[in-house]
């Protein structure tokens, strides 16, 4: 292996150890315990180091968070759908989908909440993003075009809205079971 290959797999290495680093503080603090001096601090790097590998600084940070967090989310929800029959996979996918949002979520507010240099829907939507999009429109038995994407986006507001309003606890929490039923009724 070349000096090249080694200088590119440690640029890797940090960058990968900062957007970790940026979650397990997010994860454990919240948003604004993320800061580019703190994660400097953290990782033992100055801050251009930071920069050299996130011009955006903090907001390119939460984007890479993000699209991890996507990689995350369509691994999570394949394994959820993964072996279950036709009849219990949008409620085995719901299921998923509120864990994944409840075990993480920093990492779900970035995602879905926060303001990202990536767009959605758009021909340079990210690789992980459209992965993502697409689990969940398997869940509904595919499509993520024309009405079967416009199916998939509601149900994907509807999670969504779950998600927010359990996070908030505006939501009786002895009465999940039944919400989940409910939207996958909807949607079944």
């Amino acid at each position: 292996m070349g000096v090249r290959e080694r200088k590119e797999r440690e640029r890797q290495d940090r960058e990968r150890k900062i957007v970790e680093c940026a979650r397990r503080i997010a994860e454990n603090e919240g948003w604004p315990a993320v800061t580019t001096r703190r994660l400097a601090d953290e990782i033992e790097y100055s801050p251009p180091v930071l920069y050299g590998h996130f011009p955006e600084g903090r907001d390119g940070i939460v984007s890479a968070v993000a699209l991890t967090g996507f990689r995350d989310f369509t691994l999570a929800m394949g394994r959820a759908l993964d072996g279950i029959d036709d009849q219990g996979r949008l409620t085995a996918f719901i299921r998923a989908y509120l864990t994944f949002a409840s075990d993480n979520p920093a990492t779900y507010e970035a995602m879905f909440s926060m303001r990202l240099g990536v767009r959605f829907a758009h021909e340079s939507t990210p690789p992980e993003l459209r992965a993502g999009f697409e689990v969940l429109s398997s869940a509904l038995g595919g499509g993520s075009t024309g009405d079967a994407g416009t199916r998939a986006e509601v149900f994907w507001s509807a999670l969504h809205g779950m998600c927010v309003l359990t996070r908030g606890e505006r939501l009786a929490p002895d009465n999940e079971a039944a919400r989940i039923a409910e939207l996958a009724a909807l949607f079944g």
